[in-house]
């Protein structure tokens, strides 16, 4: 009887639950974000010493937390995002480099904090659209102090939000679009 291949790291497709089970863990989280924001790679202790800047909020951290992170990241959660093809950790020479793979993740991290709130991209957009649209309305019926304001002008300033956000979103993102411009190279 022969036995079907095992899937590598390359050719993995995360589940859901899979991805979850990934981003459950704050660390692992702020490992993938610090990555990004890295275009990629990272040591070991620079990774330690940034979540470890995260978690406390002072630069530098102290020291014992700092070491605790990073036993957590080299013991823990760095090889489990290795096994999962989300990041190659090389444990000799404490590097850490993410994976095209990474990109799978993406649409769960897609997520930004207003006070204790969590919202997605999506539903920050589709607010935006909602408000802009009632907006413009409110112009075309003639509400009073809304429709003081032109409705070219009500909709450029909508436009210019979505813009500026955009590209505020896209900053972080910076190495996946790196990846797919110059991916091939």
């Amino acid at each position: 009887m022969q036995q079907e291949p095992q899937a590598s790291k390359q050719d993995r497709i995360l589940s859901e639950q899979d991805v979850h089970e990934i981003l459950r863990n704050e660390r692992r989280r702020a490992v993938i974000q610090q990555l990004q924001r890295t275009i990629g790679e990272a040591s070991l202790r620079t990774l330690a010493e940034r979540i470890a800047e995260y978690e406390t909020g002072e630069s530098p951290p102290p020291r014992n937390i700092r070491q605790s992170v990073y036993n957590s990241l080299h013991q823990t959660h760095l090889p489990k995002l290795d096994r999962q093809g989300i990041i190659d950790y090389d444990k000799n020479r404490k590097s850490v480099s993410l994976r095209r793979d990474a990109r799978e993740v993406n649409p769960y991290m897609d997520v930004f904090l207003f006070d204790s709130y969590r919202f997605t991209w999506a539903e920050y957009y589709r607010s935006v659209a909602v408000i802009g649209f009632l907006t413009l309305l409110a112009v075309e019926i003639g509400t009073p102090i809304v429709s003081a304001i032109d409705s070219v002008l009500w909709a450029s300033l909508f436009l210019v939000a979505v813009a500026l956000s955009t590209a505020y979103q896209l900053r972080g993102y910076r190495w996946v679009l790196l990846d797919r411009l110059f991916g091939g190279l």
